[in-house]
Parts: C-alpha cells; sequence; structure tokens
C-alpha cells in the first residue's frame, strides 16, 4: 500500500500542533503507519520539521494570495489575512517554536513571507491608518505571535475558535491604530 506523504504531514502537524514533545513512535501511530515507514520518508524528527516548515510555508503563502492584500484598506487587508491563515495556525504556532528553523539561516522563505506582511503594515501607516512609531517588521513579528498565542489558546480550549480571527485583529490593531496627538 502506498503511503501518502501529505497525509502523514497532516497527521504529524495535528499531533505536533497539540503535543509539540511527541516521539516519532508517536508520530507514526498518529499516521497510521509504521515507524519504519515514517523514517523511509523522514529520516528523522528533523527531517520531518523541515517538510513540515515546507506545509506550513505553503499554506501561508495561499492564505496570502487568498487574502488579497492590496484591495481596499490596509486593516481590512489585515482582517482577511488572520480569517484566511488560521486554518493553518496551529502549524504555525508549532513551527513558531522550532529553534532549529532559525539557527542555520535557512529562513528565506519566512523572509519572503516577511516581506509580504509588511508591505500591508507600510500601506497602512503611509495611508495614515496605522501608527508610525512601530517598525513595519515588528507589526509582522507581533502578528506571528498573537496568530501562534491564539493557536494555542483555542487548543488548549481557552478561546472559542469562532473567535479567533477577532481576538488576534482587534488586539493587534487596538495597538497599531494611529491615535490623534493629545
Amino acid at each position: 500500500m502506498a503511503v501518502d506523504r501529505d497525509q502523514v504531514l497532516r497527521s504529524a502537524a495535528a499531533l505536533l500542533t497539540r503535543r509539540p514533545t511527541a516521539t516519532m513512535d508517536e508520530v507514526a501511530r498518529a499516521a497510521g503507519i509504521s515507524r519504519a515507514t515514517l523514517h523511509r520518508h523522514f529520516a528523522g524528527r528533523d527531517a520531518l520539521v523541515r517538510a513540515l516548515e515546507s506545509l506550513g510555508v505553503a499554506e501561508c503563502e495561499a492564505a496570502l494570495d487568498r487574502a488579497r492584500l492590496d484591495d481596499g484598506p490596509a486593516g481590512d487587508a489585515l482582517r482577511r489575512l488572520v480569517r484566511e491563515i488560521e486554518p493553518a495556525a496551529g502549524l504555525l504556532a508549532f513551527l513558531y517554536g522550532e529553534n532549529q528553523l532559525w539557527e542555520d539561516g535557512g529562513d528565506e522563505p519566512w523572509a519572503r513571507l516577511d516581506t509580504r506582511i509588511a508591505t500591508v503594515f507600510v500601506r497602512g501607516q503611509q495611508g495614515g491608518e496605522f501608527r508610525i512609531d512601530l517598525s513595519p517588521v515588528w507589526l509582522t513579528e507581533a502578528l506571528y505571535g498573537l496568530v501562534a498565542s491564539c493557536a494555542w489558546a483555542t487548543q488548549a480550549g481557552r478561546v472559542a475558535p469562532k473567535d479567533f480571527t477577532h481576538m488576534v485583529v482587534e488586539l493587534l490593531l487596538g495597538g497599531a491604530l494611529r491615535r490623534e496627538e493629545a
């Protein structure tokens, strides 16, 4: 029987977003395959995490495309982005905590995503929607952090899934909105 690599990755992502320290044996069980089969596809945890990173980046790029970041006000574009990225939020939360992804300077795919997201913040700043004293780089990092935090809170049952977009966007924009001088 042929093993569906995408199904194995999605099973691994589902498990690791709930239990980031799960062993390769546990990942194999969750995917319904043997550990030997898992190792034929992924030589070890690092290879599995790298494959999950590729999946996460691809899902983020697709979410960015669907969010139509150039359309309408920047705040609306940000709301669409968070709504579109929500299905991948658990995987992104797992990847956000995987230090090995950032240790060897191999963050080019993330830099590409960062640039696309930061463009929304630049547009919002230039249009007077967002504060100019917070850099687009920082706002992008804050967005990642809020998405990861809300994913963890949702998985733990502390936040209702239906509130995900509202919670992330309102907290980020509440701190990013430009205020009139006192």
